[in-house]
């Protein structure tokens, strides 16, 4: 029997607050254990939790960029369980009423069409402290600085059809929450983590069948070799007659397999109930709009404004989106330069390639180039007019990143201005051929790829200033080819 498989997501990205949903302590990662753990988070007798307006606005920016419907008045509820890493008992969550509900995010399915997987709701909810096993014997130790933690817990519909279509959404909701700023991405420290429940069905049936959940998935990795797996197994169990059971399970990666947690929860096991120490959220439609006014267009957005503007490739306007500080540097430059549709993609490939190097190196980020947009722009045209060559622009870059000057001040003082006299440049090509008549035989038999040895030489001769454009048609003209 053929099966097909069912996918569901449940993403928890955890919002890039600085205090905690319901407290004021920090949220900073790589603090000592249980050190930003306040009374709140510890739920000790007499606290009131106060929510973090910011984390509010956060998942309101969400519901709005994946079309989703802002409730006018969510409800927070208390989820019941009575785990070590919970000293409350309870996590406030939400649950009839959360704050975004629907909505959803086009990815590109198996088959290499655009489909839009369709989100059930985005709810707020404080996140859990985590047990500690390493260096403890035989010991438990629970480390309480995640308690309390702003989460928003993103729910699919159970639209994926194979784990890498999961692996796929997964990675657009990171795009988009870091894009937004809610998030840092930072899957390592568990800043976006995922549940996945995973079912078989018979292809040709509409009912779904029973599911697994595997619990805190945090690598796209992981992602696809869980979901690979549990694939697997639970196609074995079918096809030998068996049952797949309910439960809850985690993902080994060394042994590449899941094993079974615990059977799985439903919501009444969980006897959710109103928080009655929290009001009602409550939003008016303008207050959603000044939220909406103040968001960025959406990378996708973007990268088609890139396009269609400046006619760059799909490939660079990928990169030149990476962030959204990457894209307002780029548009900045655009914006002092004379023509920017000519210099577009001269500009973009100095971003991409030589300013992205120097940063990397120095270990900073984009907003704290060095290098002002305004001057890149003008060692942009400056190698759009013929001034310098594309390979010697690096050493423009590095001299006005070290404060030297602009780009003109810095071409000038260094010599770096490409030699562009069609009678100098004449004189190098004829040395070259009449230095190098093997290779010159072996172009004029056919052999194309010999002409960039010779222009190579040529530059060479030069001390790198001839400008290669020209130096390449010559090469062709005198050769005859």
């Amino acid at each position: 029997m053929k099966f097909e498989t069912v996918i569901g997501l449940e993403i928890h990205v955890q919002l890039l607050t600085k205090s905690k949903l319901f407290s004021g302590a920090a949220t900073a990662f790589g603090a000592e254990p249980n050190r930003q753990a306040c009374a709140v988070d510890l739920g000790l007798p007499g606290v009131l939790p106060v929510i973090n307006a910011e984390a509010v606005r956060m998942a309101v920016r969400f519901g709005l960029a994946t079309g989703g419907e802002i409730a006018p008045r969510s409800v927070f509820a208390r989820k019941n369980y009575f785990y070590p890493d919970l000293p409350k008992g309870y996590q406030i969550s939400q649950y009839e009423l959360p704050i975004v509900s629907g909505g959803g995010i086009r990815i590109t399915g198996a088959d290499g069409k655009e489909r839009t997987i369709r989100i059930t709701r985005a709810h707020l909810e404080e996140d859990a402290g985590k047990s500690v096993h390493e260096g403890l014997g035989n010991l438990t130790g629970i480390d309480l600085n995640r308690a309390g933690t702003p989460l928003i817990e993103v729910v699919s519909e159970p639209d994926l059809r194979s784990a890498a279509e999961a692996a796929a959404y997964m990675r657009k909701v990171h795009e988009i929450v870091t894009w937004l700023g809610i998030c840092d991405g930072n899957m390592q420290e568990g800043s976006l983590r995922c549940d996945a429940n995973v079912s078989l069905r018979p292809a040709d049936s509409t009912t779904l069948g029973t599911r697994a959940e595997i619990k805190n998935l945090n690598s796209f990795r992981f992602i696809e070799q869980a979901i690979e797996h549990e694939i697997e197994r639970q196609t074995q169990l079918l096809e030998a007659g068996k049952k797949v059971v309910q439960e809850t399970r985690l993902y080994d990666p060394d042994a590449q397999e899941t094993r079974p947690l615990r059977s799985k929860e439903e919501a009444q096991d969980y006897r959710y109930f109103p928080d009655p120490d929290l009001l009602p959220v409550e939003f008016d439609r303008a207050e959603v709009e000044q939220i909406r006014a103040a968001m960025p267009a959406l990378r996708d957005a973007t990268q088609k404004r890139l396009i269609d503007r400046y006619n760059l490739s799909p490939q660079d306007a990928e990169q030149l989106t990476a962030s959204p500080s990457t894209t307002l540097y780029f548009d900045a430059a655009l914006a002092g330069a004379a023509d920017p549709k000519v210099v577009a993609r001269t500009t973009g490939n100095l971003v991409i390639r030589d300013l992205s190097a120097l940063l990397h190196r120095e270990g900073i980020s984009i907003s704290q180039s060095p290098v002002t947009p305004a001057n890149l722009a003008r060692l942009a045209e400056r190698i759009v007019d013929g001034t310098i060559s594309a390979s010697t622009a690096p050493q423009v870059l590095h001299g006005m990143a070290s404060g030297e000057g602009d780009a003109d001040a810095i071409i000038e003082k260094r010599g770096l201005r490409q030699e562009s006299d069609a009678g100098v440049l004449a004189g190098y090509v004829d040395q070259v051929i009449g230095a190098n008549a093997d290779q010159v035989t072996q172009y004029l038999a056919g052999k194309d790829k010999v002409l960039g040895f010779l222009v190579g030489q040529v530059m060479k001769l030069s001390g790198g200033k001839a400008n290669p454009q020209q130096v390449n048609a010559l090469l062709r003209e005198k050769l005859g080819r």
